[in-house]
């Protein structure tokens, strides 16, 4: 039904490519944090994509440290444009033309939120004025918490400021929407996705069916709306400590979780939860 992406997960070299090409996944999310993206070899990634017939389908921009990197900041959103030209430049060149970004960083008290809304919009705007001068998107995020992006509203708000914003729709992130709800307001604007589960207490990127995601209602509100984007997992390959797995994933459980959801079958559980705990902590 749609073709499959994964996002790197927490790593990027050949083999990675190689097994995707065997497992039938399609497409590739680009996702480097800021020490990785120092090393980062656009001409190795163009080299892999073209030797395996993997698409270079987006790149996630950088969005950690908050205290380095925050678009939303007054005191960092400059320095964060900036530095965010460099990755559209380059990754421009070997035809990456989707790039998805998180509005802030966080936590933002409610007293500062209008005006971290505000200085988003306009580190929004900049951003997809560069992004068109190389026939590129921006794809805003939606994010769980207290971030910038956590609604429909927000979202519908941030993308409002240039006809070159678009949305990336992480099914993991909405913790006071109901998902179809969010779909279907957002419409037409999501072209790509963030495909994961969790247990709408925190977001989790747990496999689909290890969570609580109504997947057929999902699927169908994206009919809806008329998507046309790909199914792009955005999982680690390793357990995160909210849930345990015998053994590490790999491409082809992607593969195989896609086929059985695309089919109206619920997937087998590979992992059973540790509940209880936040998503970053261990315990």
């Amino acid at each position: 039904m749609y073709e499959i992406g994964l996002s790197t997960p927490g790593f990027i070299n050949e083999q990675l490519f190689s097994d995707m090409a065997d497992a039938g996944i399609k497409h590739i999310e680009i996702s480097v944090d800021k020490r990785q993206s120092d090393a980062l070899d656009y001409g190795k990634l163009k080299e892999w994509s073209e030797k395996y017939g993997v698409n270079l389908w987006s790149f996630h921009l950088p969005f950690y440290p908050f205290s380095e990197i925050d678009i939303s900041n007054p005191l960092l959103a400059e320095k964060s444009v900036d530095y965010f030209k460099e990755f559209i430049e380059k990754a421009s060149r070997i035809g990456i033309h989707k790039y998805i970004i998180h509005a802030s960083g966080e936590p933002i008290d409610e007293k500062d939120r209008r005006a971290r809304m505000e200085c988003a919009k306009s580190s929004l705007f900049k951003l997809a004025e560069i992004a068109k001068e190389y026939d590129s998107i921006i794809c805003v995020e939606d994010l769980p918490r207290t971030c910038l992006g956590r609604s429909s509203d927000d979202i519908l708000e941030l993308i409002s400021v240039h006809e070159n914003l678009r949305v990336c729709f992480d099914t993991n992130h909405l913790l006071d929407e109901e998902i179809v709800k969010f779909i279907h307001r957002v419409g037409d604007k999501i072209v790509t996705t963030h495909i994961s589960d969790y247990d709408f207490n925190n977001e989790r990127h747990w496999l689909p069916k290890e969570g609580d995601i109504d997947w057929q209602e999902l699927i169908s509100a994206l009919k809806d709306v008329n998507y046309g984007g790909i199914w792009l997992y955005e999982i680690d390959f390793g357990c995160p400590w909210t849930i345990k797995r015998d053994r590490d994933l790999c491409p082809k459980d992607f593969s195989d979780n896609a086929k059985a959801l695309f089919e109206g079958k619920a997937p087998t559980p590979l992992g059973k939860r540790v509940d209880g705990l936040l998503h970053w902590t261990k315990g």
